[in-house]
């Protein structure tokens, strides 16, 4: 049975996972490691990431490294949920280096706009927590889901209509909303 990842087993993994690469590759993290890593969950059940470009001595690393350090890794992003957001890279803040790997949390935005349209009580959390951090900015959030909604066509599990519900549901209360 995997355990949970609180912040220094998810270390011990970023070291490791680091050891492995032979070439240059940045990992973006999400979801619940992003969390345990700003501080507003003590755990996780996983950790989702996204490797860019992806080196395939990482990839076969991972498998060893979940049973060594007994937790889920599962290769998630939130653009593979939503259409990836205009300059989702450039946002993504810096966590740290290890060896010829660049960890990098996942853009916020675009983690708030998959957590809401997935809507499980614990995204939900995690959204509201990114926004009571500042992590984003309720009127450039808006900006962005109108910049990707021409494209969630791609996407057949969403309703633009229920998703942009949703933001709408997210957002009240805070600054910035529209009405």
């Amino acid at each position: 049975m995997r355990r949970d990842v609180d912040a220094g087993r998810l270390a011990t993994f970023l070291k490791e996972l680091g050891e492995t690469a032979k070439g240059e590759t940045t990992v973006y993290l999400t979801g619940g490691a992003t969390a345990v890593l700003y501080g507003w969950r003590r755990s996780t059940v996983d950790v989702d990431l996204k490797m860019e470009p992806e080196r395939d001595e990482v990839l076969r690393a991972l498998p060893a490294l979940k049973e060594k350090l007994e937790m889920n890794v599962e290769l998630a992003a939130p653009d593979g949920f939503i259409p990836e957001l205009p300059g989702w890279r450039e946002r993504s803040p810096f966590v740290t280096r290890e060896g010829l790997v660049t960890f990098r949390h996942y853009d916020f935005y675009a983690q708030v706009l998959a957590k809401v349209e997935r809507g499980h009580v614990r995204d939900l959390a995690d959204v509201k927590a990114i926004l009571d951090r500042g992590l984003v900015q309720p009127t450039r959030l808006r900006e962005l889901f109108a910049a990707i909604e021409p494209m969630l066509y791609r996407f057949p599990a969403v309703d633009p209509p229920t998703l942009r519900a949703a933001l709408d549901t997210a957002l009240a209360g805070t600054s910035g909303v529209r009405s």
